[in-house]
């Protein structure tokens, strides 16, 4: 689904978008509100949001959108968010909200389709210009830099859930085996987490889980779920 206040460029990434194998535009939004009672409506796999728009803006959509209660925790909708500006304190604030991925909008001739596949797949996609930055943010932090228990509120259920299994050492394949979930979707909630908390690689994330208590020293992992055969009774 597309969303941007511009109906010439809502068209214009419709247009990319058509005509791409696997890929199909199921609607446009021409504002947050719009977005929301959309993508309820018809739940796509990817919003492409553009960031500023009158009202309810890109990043207050994507909030409501990528919350648990909106969408299904297991089969979230993606949001990839699009903009003509960059600036550092707009893409905290969309990553911190649960986009997964950030584009300017100068390189989507070439990069909007790579960007939505990746995005689609559980993938996070950030601009390499905007990568530049947050390397360089990364590189200025603190060693003992690490998000505080209150920090952790950012995330939603299923996202602490799958940071304490990061924590415990899990791979992504045993946590959706854990979890009853798809590896991809494992990719995009733990993606999210590494974004909302400013968090670098897995390392990181286990760190961050002690740090913050999700995980108290001496904790086992939990068993292993095994999956119950359903018994099909047949009608007669």
């Amino acid at each position: 689904m597309v969303v941007d206040d511009d109906p010439l460029v809502r068209s214009s990434l419709s247009l990319l978008l058509l005509g791409e194998p696997g890929i199909a535009v199921v609607g446009e939004a021409e504002d947050g509100d719009r977005a929301i009672s959309r993508a309820d409506e018809l739940r796509p796999d990817v919003v492409v949001m553009d960031i500023s728009m009158p009202g309810t803006d890109g990043i207050e959509a994507t909030r409501v959108i990528a919350s648990d209660g909106f969408s299904d925790p297991d089969d979230p909708v993606k949001i990839l968010i699009l903009t003509t500006i960059q600036i550092d304190d707009m893409v905290r604030r969309a990553l911190q909200a649960g986009a997964s991925g950030f584009l300017l909008k100068s390189a989507a001739g070439t990069q909007l389709v790579p960007a939505v596949r990746q995005v689609g797949a559980g993938d996070a996609w950030i601009d390499q210009a905007v990568v530049k930055q947050l390397i360089r943010e990364f590189a200025g932090r603190p060693e003992d830099a690490a998000p505080t228990s209150a920090e952790l509120d950012v995330l939603t259920a299923r996202e602490r859930e799958v940071l304490k299994l990061v924590g415990h050492g899990l791979s992504n394949t045993q946590i959706a085996e854990q979890l009853f979930i798809g590896e991809a979707t494992v990719k995009t909630h733990f993606g999210r987490v590494l974004m909302k908390l400013d968090l670098r690689d897995r390392s990181q994330a286990t760190a961050a889980a002690f740090h913050t208590r999700l995980i108290a020293p001496g904790d086992r992992p939990p068993p292993r779920r095994v999956a119950r055969a359903r018994t099909v009774h047949s009608l007669r």
